[in-house]
């Protein structure tokens, strides 16, 4: 067949299909996506790193108005980072004080000035920025997703300024000292973050100039071991990795050229813990003031099969509108969490009283008023628990784990009532009081057995009338089970686990013989 007559190809088209916003024309916008552990935490970071600044709009327009591509190396005809800043965004000597470090060329092995550029040493590298213990530093405070109201009041109450309230934590303005006392004090945040810098990016490379730019020698150096970890959302960066080795190398790099060495890399207890949270167009780089999770009081050894962490149970007490010179009572007590937060409440002990923390280690870490801000805390404390707390488990190894958890927070024998009981027939300790528990729920229950919630509820009606009971659970049909009305749900998450936190109010005569 000639040319001429050859048929033309066909050529097949795919029609795109129509978006998600078109299909639901018309139709009532959905609610957001609730996002729960580290997810959640990245949108609250997001909302924080987006607030940070009012300059960064600006940025983002220009950038926009002139995209440009990614590139491996650095982009030879594009403005630096101090360009952009100086143009409208916060700078970096906002949080430093000094100027930029200029930068030598480098210098080839074999050179003739190879061997007088090799020892940094020679030249006196090693003058720190003097630290101010006055300067005001942007704080976030991230807690489990549902407790932030409860955590602005918190901090709120302990007189922090320009206090903000975001998804899973909030955000305030404090000094130094400020920082340490948030720490010692907060019962409800699970770190505290000192934001250090913040600043548009578009690509890897500005990662590692924010990251130079930025006074670490305030807080550490060399003599001090080092971690980075990087979380994002909506970044366009293709590797977080890649962005987290950029950001080291950044604080590693400006460390060498200002005192002579660089820190070493330790990942699971290091001196000093760099968070680098990225954005769509940003990059906002937080220093770990806490070490450890706050949760971690330094007394629970033993945690039971499925514990709840310190701070959630602080939250449920706020929450449940506890009155701590009011008994409470726990019939799920397990290793006694809820409990020992209890009475650590009513007599006024700082949850961070017993253990350590990362700012302990840093540079310039002034003892003497860390030393006086303890000692403050503990003559605050009450002498003795007058609270009467009541906890039983079923199970006597649980109870066992709840009285060795006890001594090691320091409380008496006589502070807590613990004993081995039955839920399905126990009696109220007292005429009136608070009755919060964790109940079984998920994996370790029968979901086709509802014998245990028909007995309980049976119990409660009779037992337990004029009393607050509040449960978390994950099972969000056990009011059903319980054949009982909440009047109030607050969504919490366990973990991972999406709960509630039911509150119900029992009237002597809500109940019905069975």
């Amino acid at each position: 067949m000639s040319e001429d007559n050859t048929p033309p190809r066909k050529k097949l088209v795919l029609k795109k299909p129509a978006s998600q916003t078109e299909q639901n024309t018309g139709t009532e916008p959905q609610k957001p996506r609730l996002r729960s552990g580290a997810r959640a935490r990245n949108v609250a970071l997001a909302n924080f790193a987006e607030s940070s600044t009012t300059a960064d709009q600006t940025i983002k327009n220009k950038i926009e108005s002139r995209p440009l591509p990614r590139t491996a190396g650095y982009a030879k005809h594009r403005p630096s980072l101090a360009d952009r800043l100086s143009r409208g965004a916060q700078t970096i000597e906002q949080f430093s004080g000094t100027q930029k470090n200029t930068r030598k060329p480098a210098v080839v092995k074999g050179d003739s000035s190879y061997e007088a550029s090799k020892y940094p040493r020679q030249e006196p590298r090693r003058q720190r920025t003097q630290f101010q213990h006055t300067e005001i530093f942007r704080v976030f405070a991230p807690c489990p997703q549902g407790l932030e109201e409860v955590l602005f009041e918190e901090i709120s109450a302990l007189g922090f300024e320009n206090v903000e309230k975001g998804r899973a934590g909030c955000a305030f303005s404090s000094d130094w000292m400020g920082i340490m006392r948030a720490n010692l004090y907060s019962r409800l945040a699970t770190r505290i973050l000192v934001q250090v810098s913040h600043a548009p990016i578009m690509t890897e490379d500005d990662i590692y100039e924010l990251a130079y730019d930025t006074p670490w020698e305030q807080w550490f150096g060399a003599e001090h071991t080092l971690r980075v970890d990087t979380s994002a959302i909506k970044s366009p960066m293709k590797s977080l990795m890649f962005c987290n080795l950029k950001a080291k190398d950044g604080i590693c790099d400006r460390l060498r050229d200002r005192e002579g060495e660089r820190p070493s890399i330790d990942t699971v207890r290091p001196d000093a813990k760099v968070h680098l949270f990225l954005s769509s167009d940003s990059a906002t780089l937080y220093l770990d003031t806490s070490g450890e999770s706050l949760f971690k009081r330094g007394w629970r050894l033993d945690k039971g099969e499925a514990p709840l962490r310190e701070n959630l149970a602080a939250g449920i007490l706020a929450l449940s509108g506890w009155d701590p010179s009011m008994p409470l009572y726990d019939p799920f007590c397990g290793s006694g969490t809820i409990l020992i937060e209890a009475a650590w409440i009513a007599q006024g002990v700082p949850p961070g009283i017993s253990r350590p923390f990362g700012f302990e280690r840093l540079r310039n870490f002034d003892y003497r008023r860390w030393k006086d801000l303890k000692a403050d805390a503990l003559s605050r404390m009450a002498p003795r628990l007058e609270t009467p707390l009541y906890g039983s488990d079923i199970n006597p190894h649980a109870i066992a784990a709840a009285k060795d958890n006890l001594h090691r927070a320091r409380l008496s024998d006589a502070s807590i009532f613990f004993d081995v009981k039955d839920a399905r027939f126990t009696q109220a300790p007292a005429e009136r009081g608070w009755l919060i528990t964790n109940p079984p729920y998920g994996e370790r229950m029968d979901p086709e057995d509802d014998t245990l919630w028909r007995e309980w509820s049976s119990c409660l009606k009779k037992e337990f009338a004029n009393w607050n009971v509040h449960i978390i659970s994950s099972d969000l049909d056990l009011p059903k089970k319980l054949r009982l009305k909440p009047k109030q749900r607050i969504p919490l998450f366990n973990g991972a686990l999406d709960c509630r936190l039911f509150a119900f109010e029992m009237v002597s005569d809500s109940y019905r013989n069975k």
